[in-house]
């Protein structure tokens, strides 16, 4: 017996009176909340206005968990419907089950953030390179919720890490699996602070850092997709096209296409726009309809001004 498996969760819901607290929500919780976070104090040390992510976020978040649950759906749809459904088509809605895709997350996420920038008239690719790092640690922090719903695990293993999977979640007792769930959340926070540290070396402005974030992304998830053993697009087993996997053809296609993007805006340094026009030095916005101010666009000479006023531990 390996000196270091990691341990099936006894249980992943706990009872408040009759409200139940689910692990896999909490972890999906404080993972938003982390990345709001770092990406409020990213966005400010840029220079731009205090509350603009916090704001952001929310459309973000919610059409973030439409299109991650919508994903999910669209490519499990055996799952809940069919004559080999093994779930109601009402489950479909269970989000708290499993089942979170962070391709649709980002994809209908993007559009919920990109209709924020566009009322306040911010340049969208500033936002996305602000919180690409945010995005990074956040999802390495919800991925634990997959570790308390035994899911997202790979194939046997005898490494020393090996996880142990409980029979109800299909696994076989005395075998141990890869935690692919462990792999993903540490490649998560190794992109995070990568991408911080390219963000610093590198003039990487109009959307090359959230580019990044993507290609590197989906270079990790490439492989940890191929050790995954979950029937993802099946019921008992996972569709397959050329031998590879449904999220394995997406972290291609979208690999591919995050290398275009940094190549076609190689020489973009057209000026960015942080601050709202309706924004005022006291901090609050003029009413719909109101005299507004232009745009105060700051240039990467003024990011790199800010930077130099950034407090130690800033990032």
């Amino acid at each position: 017996m390996p000196l270091a498996l990691i341990p099936s969760p006894s249980q992943g819901v706990w009872h408040l009176g009759i409200i139940p607290i689910r692990a896999y929500a909490l972890c999906f919780i404080v993972g938003i909340a982390v990345g709001v976070w770092l990406s409020e104090r990213r966005w400010r040390a840029r220079g731009g206005e205090k509350g603009t992510i916090s704001d952001i976020a929310v459309p973000g978040v919610i059409f973030g968990l439409i299109g991650a649950r919508l994903y999910h759906v669209i490519t499990d749809w055996q799952i809940y419907f069919g004559d080999r459904a093994i779930k109601k088509p009402y489950q479909a809605l269970f989000i708290w089950e499993g089942g979170l895709s962070i391709w649709g997350a980002v994809a209908l996420g993007g559009v919920g953030v990109w209709l924020a920038c566009r009322r306040r008239g911010l340049s969208l690719g500033a936002v996305g390179d602000t919180i690409a790092p945010g995005i990074a640690f956040g999802q390495a922090i919800a991925r634990w919720g997959n570790w308390f719903n035994q899911e997202l695990y790979g194939s046997p293993t005898t490494l020393p890490w090996g996880l142990e999977i409980d029979q109800a979640h299909g696994g076989r007792p005395g075998v141990l699996y890869h935690p692919t769930f462990l792999y993903e959340s540490l490649w998560d926070v190794a992109l995070g602070f990568g991408l911080i540290l390219a963000g610093r070396r590198f003039t990487l402005r109009h959307g090359r850092l959230f580019a990044l974030y993507v290609a590197g992304y989906t270079l990790g998830r490439f492989w940890i997709e191929g050790l995954r053993i979950d029937p993802v697009g099946g019921v008992d087993h996972a569709v397959t096209f050329l031998g590879l996997r449904i999220n394995q053809w997406t972290s291609i296609v979208l690999f591919l296409g995050a290398l275009v993007y940094l190549w076609v805006t190689r020489n973009k340094d057209a000026e960015e726009i942080l601050v709202s026009a309706s924004y005022k030095q006291d901090g609050s916005y003029e009413q719909d309809g109101g005299a507004a101010a232009e745009p105060t666009p700051l240039t990467d000479q003024d990011d790199a001004a800010a930077d130099t006023r950034r407090a130690p531990g800033s990032s």
